[in-house]
C-alpha cells in the first residue's frame, strides 16, 4: 500500500516528505518549503532535487579533468533519504519524514526509533535491521540499496571524501535523525590519548581492543569509545566479521591491508 497503493493517503496519511530550507541555523525563518506526496521512489528523487536546488555547486579543476562538487554530497543525501523511507515507522501519526536544510547542515528525520536491540554504534559497523522488509526488498531490487547494512558506512565515506565531518546519527524522542554537516573540516586535531592510539597502530599489523588498551593504559571500554570516535573521523579502520567479533583488528586508515 505504501509503495504503490492508490488509497495510500487514507491508510497512511503521514507517508510523505516535508522539506524546508531555513535561514541561518534554526527554524525561526523559512525560505522555501515543499510537501512531497508522491510514491516513495519518486519522492526520494523529488527530495534530492529540492536539496540540490538549495545546495552550493562548484568544481575542482584537476590536472586531467574537472570534477563537480556540491556543498551537500548527492550520494550522502540519497543514502540518508532512502534509509529514512525504508526504516520509517509508518504507524505513527502526525509525523512525516522531515528534511531540513540550514546554513551549516542538513537534517533528515523519520518517525520511529531504531529497532529493538540495535544501537547507533551498531549502525556505524554496518549492522542493519529492517523495519519494513517489503519496502527494503523493493528498493534493493530497484538498485536503490546496494548492499544490506552498507549505507551508513558509505555515507560516512562520501562525506569524508568531500572534506566534511562525518554524519551524526541520533535518536530524539520517538524519531531518528541524520545530520550531515556542511562546514568543511580543518586540519585534523588529535589529543594525547588519540595520538597514543594512532602510535600503537603504526606498526601496521593490526591490534585488538585489549592490546591497544594495554599499550595506552586505559580500560578496554574507554579504549573502545575512543576507537569508535577515530573510526568516525576516518583516522582508523576496523576489520572483523561484525561489531561484536572478538577477533576484530584495528589499523591506521592509510595503512589498512588490501
Amino acid at each position: 500500500m505504501i509503495l504503490f497503493g492508490r488509497e495510500r493517503a487514507q491508510h497512511f496519511p503521514d507517508a510523505w516528505i516535508q522539506a524546508g530550507r531555513f535561514a541561518g541555523i534554526d527554524k525561526s525563518r523559512i525560505l522555501d518549503r515543499i510537501e512531497i506526496h508522491s510514491l516513495p521512489v519518486q519522492a526520494v528523487e523529488a527530495a534530492i532535487a529540492f536539496v540540490q536546488k538549495h545546495s552550493w555547486h562548484g568544481a575542482t579543476i584537476g590536472a586531467v579533468r574537472r570534477s563537480d562538487r556540491w556543498s551537500l554530497p548527492p550520494a550522502a543525501v540519497r543514502e540518508a533519504l532512502i534509509n529514512a523511507v525504508v526504516h520509517a515507522d509508518y504507524s505513527q501519526r502526525g509525523a512525516p519524514i522531515r528534511l531540513s536544510i540550514f546554513d551549516d547542515r542538513l537534517e533528515i528525520e523519520n518517525p520511529g526509533l531504531l529497532p529493538f536491540g540495535l544501537t547507533v554504534e551498531d549502525l556505524l559497523h554496518g549492522v542493519s535491521k529492517l523495519r519494513n522488509r517489503v519496502i527494503g526488498r523493493i528498493f534493493h531490487e530497484l538498485g536503490l540499496i546496494e548492499q544490506w547494512g552498507s549505507g551508513i558506512q558509505r555515507m560516512t565515506a562520501v562525506c569524508r571524501d568531500a572534506g566534511l565531518p562525518p554524519p551524526i546519527f541520533e535518536e530524539i524522542a520517538n524519531r531518528f535523525r541524520v545530520t550531515i554537516p556542511t562546514t568543511p573540516v580543518g586540519p585534523t586535531v588529535v589529543d594525547a590519548t588519540e595520538q597514543a592510539i594512532l602510535a600503537s597502530l603504526k606498526r601496521g599489523k593490526g591490534l585488538a581492543t585489549s592490546e591497544i588498551a594495554a599499550s595506552i593504559g586505559l580500560s578496554t571500554r574507554a579504549t573502545r569509545t575512543r576507537l569508535v570516535q577515530l573510526i568516525g573521523r576516518g583516522l582508523v579502520r576496523e576489520i572483523g566479521t561484525s561489531a561484536k567479533d572478538p577477533q576484530r583488528k584495528y589499523f591506521l586508515a592509510e595503512g589498512i591491508p588490501p
